[in-house]
């Protein structure tokens, strides 16, 4: 059974995973034509519905942090989630990269200790899955660029030892270490909304760039 979630409503087999519940209502409002929230508990809120398409999905909250991310994907998993596309914000370091650029992950290096619980460990690269990033790869077109990040267990800071890495975040590399011990396929698309030392994006502009990918991210999911 599961450990955090509550599901209210059924769950699809395939999911948009956010850490900000905002997020997640913000693109369920976008993807869905009647939404159901799926689950409340925790203030993690998920919901599903299907698509203008007909195709089911569930845009599922995950917290803050690796840790949370990992046991709420534990709990899709039992209740049959299959594939998974993380859409978050993460932090670049210097100035290759503009503020709303959205980042395919290539590569999510273990910066922080959490991902080790799923045999990870400290500076490793943590792939996605081949066959989902293509996809995503396919409906972003010119507007995605494959990056290397690095997945911290606090806000992101200087890359340091992650030199080679363009950004940091919170979540990518503990979730798909999870993933790959769950059989569970999956992805993630960054939105840069924070430069090191030079500004972050505005709520409005976040929120639109989210809807972009949000909407890549579900055609990624469910396209034939």
């Amino acid at each position: 059974m599961p450990t955090r979630l509550r599901p209210t409503a059924p769950i699809a087999a395939d999911a948009i995973l956010v850490g900000d519940p905002g997020r997640a209502l913000l693109l369920a409002q976008e993807l869905l034509e009647q939404p159901k929230m799926s689950n409340h508990a925790r203030g993690l809120w998920g919901y599903s519905g299907a698509t203008p398409d007909g195709g089911a999905l569930t845009i599922q909250s995950t917290g803050i942090g690796g840790p949370s991310a990992a046991l709420v994907l534990a709990d899709l998993a039992k209740l049959g989630v299959r594939r998974a596309v993380r859409v978050g914000t993460c932090v670049a370091f210097g100035a290759g990269l503009a503020l709303g650029e959205r980042l395919l992950v290539g590569e999510a290096i273990a910066a922080g200790g959490s991902a080790a619980a799923f045999g990870a460990e400290p500076g490793e690269p943590v792939r996605p899955d081949a066959e989902l990033t293509a996809r995503l790869a396919r409906e972003l077109g010119e507007e995605a660029r494959p990056a290397v990040v690095a997945s911290f267990d606090d806000h992101p800071a200087a890359p340091g030892e992650q030199g080679a890495t363009e950004a940091g975040d919170m979540q990518s590399a503990p979730l798909l270490a999870r993933a790959r011990t769950l059989g569970v396929k999956a992805a993630a698309l960054l939105i840069v909304a924070e430069i090191a030392g030079d500004g972050a994006l505005a709520k409005e502009q976040l929120e639109a760039v989210e809807k972009v990918a949000g909407r890549a991210a579900a055609r990624a999911l469910l396209s034939p």
